[in-house]
């Protein structure tokens, strides 16, 4: 595990995610270790928000949040002096949704992501997005590392590129 800083701010988080403007949604990072992260955002009741429809902000959203906070931890945990991974967001499952609409929860976002397993080319996440201590959506999310090597069929240099 990097000995990185064990909080970070939104500006420390654009510098390590490709996400950036209106599209990093994060506002800080709360704490993270070498299996989760917790974060928090409220970005949700930006009328900017790059996610946001005529009507609100789905709670699909909730997605991203937690996709952003996966790659957050991605690159915190990157080995020291080297570029995290390229990684892309491959599937979602068993997501549960407690509310219809981001936009009217009151008071900030707390969204945490946690490494269930993995290998040098993808990982397996669980993910709760949640607000005053209630879950509104929560799911398990595939990660996939350097998919553009991957689909250009060169597994090999993406073999290489993990060690």
């Amino acid at each position: 595990m990097s000995g990185g800083p064990r909080t970070l701010d939104r500006d420390a988080i654009a510098a390590r995610i490709p996400h950036q403007g209106s599209m990093c949604l994060l506002a800080g990072v709360d704490e993270w270790n070498a299996d989760s992260i917790r974060c928090h955002a409220t970005s949700h009741h930006d009328e900017a928000n790059p996610l946001r429809e005529v009507w609100g902000l789905p709670a699909t959203s909730a997605i991203e949040y937690a996709a952003q906070a996966m790659a957050v931890h991605g690159a915190l945990v990157a080995p020291p002096g080297g570029a995290p991974r390229p990684g892309y967001l491959a599937s979602v499952r068993g997501v549960e949704f407690a509310v219809d609409r981001l936009d009217t929860v009151s008071g900030p976002l707390d969204i945490r992501a946690e490494r269930l397993t993995g290998n040098g080319n993808q990982i397996l996440y669980t993910f709760t997005v949640a607000a005053a201590g209630a879950a509104l959506v929560s799911g398990r999310a595939a990660v996939i590392l350097d998919a553009d090597v991957l689909a250009s069929g060169d597994a090999g240099r993406a073999t290489r590129s993990s060690a």
